[in-house]
Formats: structure tokens, C-alpha cells, sequence
């Protein structure tokens, strides 16, 4: 028991110096564009997250006939310090589509989402959300759209 303890002790020890033996080589491998892509990002970083703004949140489109089709452009402003990136954009149901910018939104610009509702097939009382996923600290907004929709006469 004891030459294993022995053995095994020397295995250990050796591995150790074996694993050692290039120390000083290390900054040799390490590449120059790596740093600076590291220092690049850890500058974006300390901005901060992007924050975003909107117009308005809910839009309330009244009252329509069924089968119009409602329109509306939320704009959304960067009141952060980095680029606000949506990455998409869903709405609740198929006939939601929303349209968003596809390029990062600079500090202090903004952009349009545009959001179109097909009201065919959807009487009464509607109320529909895209939801914007993005680089923001929650990661994503709700909008809504909402109104009356006039049920087509059944003649």
C-alpha cells in the first residue's frame, strides 16, 4: 500500500512539473487583436445597456368596419449610451405584423416600427401586442393595438 501511495504521489508530483515547464512562453502566444477586440468590448460595456423610448405604447386605432386594415408607427429613440438592437419582432397572432429597423439604433437616434392590423375576421373588442425583443436590461417591450372592430353584416 505504501509504493502505491508512493507511485502515486510521484505521478502527481511529476504532472505538476511537466504542466509548468513552458510558463514563461505564455505571453508569446497570446495575440495582439484578441487584447484589443477584449478592450474594445469592455469599453461597450461600461457604457451601460442600451435604453429604449417610445412614443407611445398602446395605440388605440377607435372604432373600424371589419376587414380594414389598421396602421401605426411607434418610434423608438436610443436614450441609452450603446447601440439599441432589435432583434425581433412577433405579434400576438398572424394578423399582427409588425416591420422594425434591422440596423443598430445610435444613441439619440430613432427609428420606426410599423405595425399593421388585418381586422378581417376579427369582430368586436380587439386588443393585439408585438413584442420587441432587444438588447435593452429587460430585453424586451410589449405595444398594443386596440379598438372596436364592426362585425360585417351577415346578408
Amino acid at each position: 500500500m505504501k509504493k502505491i501511495t508512493i507511485l502515486l504521489a510521484l505521478v502527481i508530483s511529476a504532472s505538476f512539473f511537466t504542466a509548468c515547464k513552458d510558463g514563461g512562453n505564455a505571453t508569446k502566444i497570446i495575440k495582439k487583436e484578441n487584447l484589443d477586440q477584449a478592450a474594445s468590448r469592455d469599453m461597450e460595456i461600461k457604457k451601460g445597456t442600451a435604453l429604449i423610448s417610445l412614443d407611445k405604447k398602446i395605440y388605440d386605432f377607435g372604432t373600424v368596419n371589419e376587414g380594414e386594415v389598421v396602421e401605426t408607427v411607434f418610434k423608438v429613440t436610443n436614450s441609452g449610451k450603446t447601440d439599441l438592437v432589435i432583434t425581433n419582432a412577433t405579434g400576438s397572432c398572424g394578423c399582427t405584423v409588425p416591420v422594425w429597423p434591422k440596423a443598430p439604433i445610435k444613441p439619440g437616434e430613432t427609428g420606426d416600427v410599423s405595425v399593421r392590423f388585418n381586422t378581417n375576421g376579427k369582430p368586436n373588442r380587439q386588443q393585439k401586442t408585438v413584442t420587441l425583443t432587444t438588447n435593452t436590461e429587460s430585453g424586451r417591450e410589449v405595444l398594443t393595438l386596440k379598438g372596436s372592430v364592426i362585425p360585417k353584416s351577415k346578408l
